[in-house]
């Protein structure tokens, strides 16, 4: 009886956990030079959003926008299960795959060269909470970029343009 008990438990629970989930809010169109809003759930963080609780700082340039761009490439390249998914000379669109069940986060990177920052927005594409992990992943994506030697960053990559 617990044998039963046990794979029910073990089985029912990620589907039970798969079923309440439901897809991201996206909006349908979002203006040029501009990351979608954060949805209501708390499984997003941007530099954009008003709620304080889903705010972040932007990142400051390293140099200028193709060096900073590299860097982000360059990080993001080296994460667990990440992966690039489209990038252009002011984007970069990643996402990011759970271990467990596959969940994916699409995590948006937009270069702002009028304020020398990266502005980026990183959220769950499905459930409601994200435990955090979208925030943590955004604080290490951070202190990895702050702290990037550059120098590493050309002779990995071939060079900074």
């Amino acid at each position: 009886m617990k044998q039963i008990i046990y794979i029910s438990l073990f089985i029912g629970a990620p589907l039970l956990l798969m079923c309440c989930a439901s897809a991201a809010d996206r909006p349908a169109a979002v203006p040029p030079g501009q990351l979608p809003p954060c949805p209501s759930s708390p499984n997003c963080v941007s530099t954009e959003a008003t709620d304080p609780a889903k705010q972040m700082a932007p990142l400051p340039y390293r140099v200028d926008r193709a060096t900073s761009r590299k860097l982000i490439v360059s990080i993001v390249g080296t994460m667990p299960r990440a992966s690039i998914v489209s990038q252009t000379d002011d984007y970069v669109h990643a996402e990011f795959r759970s271990r467990l069940f596959g969940f994916v986060d699409d995590v948006e990177f937009l270069f702002d060269d009028d304020a020398a920052v990266i502005h980026f927005r990183s959220a769950s594409r499905s459930g409601y909470s994200d435990m955090g992990v979208n925030r943590q992943r955004m604080t290490a994506i951070g202190e990895a970029y702050r702290t990037a030697n550059l120098d590493d960053v050309a002779n990995a990559r071939g060079g900074i343009d």
